[in-house]
This record gives C-alpha cells, structure tokens and sequence, in this order.
C-alpha cells in the first residue's frame, strides 16, 4: 500500500502523449523495378569502355563509390569536393543547428532552476512606515534565493514537441546526405562530359588539320591543272564544317572546367587534373539494391520519412494544447539588512505554488490547429509515397538506360568501324583516280561523326554508372563516422 503513492505521481509526472504513435511506413511490396527481367549483364562492345556490366542484386554499396572506376584523378577531386565544397559546409552545419535544436527542446522536458541576488539602497518617505522592524528609514537590504519551475508533461505535449524537433534533426541528417550525395555525383559526372570533351576537341583538331592539308594538295593541284574549282571548294568546305564544330566543343570544355572547379571549392581560374577518358574504367559490376531495402538507403526518402514523423507529432502537440496543462513553482532564499543574517534570525522565505489551466474558449483557434496538423500529417504521408514512387522510378530509369546505353555503344562501335573501313576504300580508290576528292571528304565527315558518336556513347555508360550509384542512394549507411 505505501508503494501505491509513489505509483500514483510517477503517472501523474510521466503521463500519455496523445496522438497518433509514429510508425515506420511499410516497405514496397514490389520485387522488381522493371515490368519485365532485366539480362544478367548488359551488351560488351569491341572497344574501349565497352566491357560488359553485370547486375548484382542484393550487392553492397560503397558509400566511395566513385573509386569503382579506378581513376586516382577523379578520386582526389571527390576529395577536394567533400572537403571545400560550399554546399557540403552549409548542409554541415544545418545539421549541427538542427541537432543542437532538438537538445534545446528536450530540455524543456526536465525543471528548470535559477539563483538570484539583488542588494538595494533605500531611504524610506517620512509620511511612510519603515518596512523594517527597527524603523529605519535610510537602509541595504540584501536578498538572495533560489526558483524552480515545473510543467508536468501529463498528456504528452512536451513530449510531443521533442518528438518533433528530434524528426527535424534527422530531416536535415539525411537532407546533408542528399547534398553530400548530389555534390560527389555532379563531380564524378562532370569529370566525365569534361573527359569526353577533351577527347572530342583533340578528334577535331586532327581532322581540321588533316583537311587543311588536304585542301592544299588540291589548291596545287589546281595551279598544275590536275583539279578543277569545284574540287577546292568541295575541299574547304569539308574543312570549314570541322573547323565549325569546334568553338562549341570548346565552350563546352571550358564551362564543364569552371562548373567542376567550384565543385571542389576552387575558383575557376585555379588549376586541378581531371581524369582521361581512358583512365576512367567501367565498374564491372553493378550492385543493384532490393525494393524493399531502397527506402531505407535514399536519403531523399529517409527526409520524407522524418517529415511524416514530425507532422505526427504536431497532431500530439495540438491535441495537448486543448486539454488541461499544470505548473508548479517553488522560491527560496532570505532577505536581510545586513549579509551575515541573510539566512538566519527569521529572515529567510520560501513559497510553493501549483497552478491547473484548462482552455475553455479560444474562439475555436485550437480545434482548427489541431485539425490543420491533421491535414499536414495527411500531406505527409501523400508526399512520402510520391517520394518512393519516383525513387522507384528514378532506380528503373537508370536500370533501362544501362542496358539500353550498352547496347547503343555497341552499335556506335559497329557504326565507326563501317565509316573508319569506308573511308579507307574511298581512299585508296582516291589515290587511283577511281573516285573523286570530294566522295573521300563525304565519308571522312562521316566518320568524324561516327568517331563523335562513338566517344559520346562511351561516356554515357560511364555516367550511367555514376547515376545508378546515385538512384541507390550512394551507400551513405556503410560510412562508419
């Protein structure tokens, strides 16, 4: 029976939180990202960067993904991103203002108690009596105590509103992901288009230097009446259509350069090393993430997840807000002319003091509150099923463009080694007499197109990889700090 008082306080003090109880959304019943079975392993093509990738459903993830493709190059510029990106420093320190948020909330959950002092100089009015029991009208008093103050959370509110703010903190967690995530990956993509560029532009030079020696052969060969007006035009206008294609290239190059020093927190003009073409190597396999085990490795879902949660607790918090809260305050100290009797001939004072408020009209404002966090919890959840629904998809997407990309690699190959084999019959028929300078230069502007195609196709693959890393979330998880 002495147990039951003890008993009886410990559920006054802790109490229920009302509202609804967050729980983590079920996982997709889909096994599958595609209607119909992915191959095995995609399409190799007879060159460079044309391996075939096989899928490994279920394979780990690493959350370094980026040194999959063996380049020492692009692994120092993740580096460099990682460690002086603008972005990576702001999402850090949202995170530590979210967490240090969330420890300020919780501390409303315990008592809170202060000291006070104050020493005051008084002289009394002569038509007043004197405060003090001497009659003094010119005195120091001298007061010092303590206050504690008390909310018991009996319904939950509080707990409610740490809830919250806690599923705030882990929101800007996994958003920080989401940036580390979005930085790594524009790195790795961008080394890629620049890599490309860079093969692309040297291609061109090539051919704008061999159709400008070939233009020459031909302006001589019409001083020595051995070819006519049209066979130097047909000739300069093979060599202005190349030279025509580089300035773009050109743009290209040097905007994927200034994009891909602010990445890694240079300003543009500073130097860094970005990787070769054929120094970044294809992964030769692809982990390929379950359905099920997906929504707990996108960050972005992760987000929407805590943001259901936190719009669960609201509905707590609103609840709470209608229903009846106390308080208890307490004081402390002593007051005292002089410092020696501040605590003693009768001069200290305490007081204890409990208080119940109860809302009864506030002209509807807390029914309304408490049905808009409904609402909001409503949104939530339609937003956390729109985020896994296009994580689905974005995952299917890029599973499609692997397979298709590899297949269009392969056909690139074929394509440039018809144009490249062509080309070296028009030749030789060329040196003959057989056909004319201009048919050659028709087919040397295809094979210029094919030889594009074929580098193009090449890094698209490579960026296929770098995307599906993404669409699975980057392996954030498998980081140990």
């Amino acid at each position: 029976m002495r147990r039951k008082p003890c008993l009886m306080l410990a559920l006054m003090l802790g109490g229920c939180a009302v509202g609804p109880n967050f729980h983590t959304p079920a996982a997709p019943s889909a096994s599958a990202y595609t209607p119909t079975a992915l191959p095995a392993q995609t399409e190799a093509a007879p060159v460079a960067g044309g391996a075939a990738q096989s899928f490994r459903w279920g394979g780990a993830l690493s959350y370094r993904w980026w040194t999959q493709f063996g380049s020492p190059a692009l692994d120092a510029l993740e580096e460099d991103a990682l460690a002086h990106n603008p972005d990576v420093e702001s999402a850090k320190a949202a995170l530590r203002a979210a967490r240090q948020t969330y420890l300020a909330q919780r501390g409303s959950l315990f008592p809170t108690i202060g000291v006070n002092a104050q020493v005051e100089r008084q002289k009394n009015a002569g038509v007043l009596q004197s405060p003090l029991n001497d009659n003094s009208d010119i005195f120091t008093l001298y007061t010092a105590g303590a206050t504690a103050s008390y909310t018991p959370d009996l319904f939950g509110g509080i707990r409610r509103g740490v809830e919250g703010a806690k599923a705030q903190a882990e929101a800007q967690r996994f958003q920080t992901e989401a940036a580390f995530l979005t930085v790594t990956t524009n790195v790795a993509n961008t080394a890629i288009t620049l890599a490309s560029l860079d093969r692309q532009i040297a291609m061109t030079r090539d051919v704008i230097a061999a159709d400008r020696r070939y233009r020459d052969i031909v302006q001589a060969q019409l001083r020595l009446g051995a070819a006519s007006g049209a066979d130097v035009a047909a000739a300069q206008l093979a060599l202005s259509q190349a030279e025509a294609t580089l300035p773009t290239l050109t743009k290209q190059q040097a905007q994927a350069r200034d994009f891909l020093a602010v990445l890694t927190g240079r300003y543009p003009a500073e130097h860094f090393v970005a990787p070769d073409l054929d120094a970044l190597h294809l992964p030769a396999e692809l982990p390929v993430s379950l359905p099920s085990e997906l929504v707990a490795q996108r960050p972005d879902i992760r987000a929407a997840e805590a943001n259901l949660h936190y719009a669960s607790a609201q509905v707590g918090v609103a609840i709470a807000a209608r229903l009846p809260s106390f308080s208890i305050n307490g004081a402390a100290g002593g007051t005292s002319t002089g410092l020696s009797t501040l605590f003693r001939d009768g001069n200290p004072f305490w007081s204890l003091t409990g208080g119940l408020l109860q809302p009864i009209f506030e002209g509807g404002t807390l029914l309304k509150r408490q049905r808009a966090a409904e609402a909001t919890l409503d949104q939530a959840k339609a937003q956390y099923r729109s985020t896994v629904l296009s994580a689905m998809q974005n995952v299917a997407d890029v599973l499609q463009a692997v397979s298709a990309d590899a297949q269009g690699l392969r056909a690139a190959a074929q394509a440039d080694q018809a144009a490249r084999h062509a080309l070296a019959i028009a030749q030789d028929q060329a040196r003959l007499g057989q056909v004319s300078g201009a048919a050659t230069l028709n087919l040397q502007a295809a094979w210029l197109g094919t030889q594009s195609a074929l580098v193009q196709a090449r890094s698209q693959r490579l960026s296929d990889t770098v995307l599906l890393y993404q669409a699975l979330g980057g392996g954030w998880w498998t980081r140990k700090s």
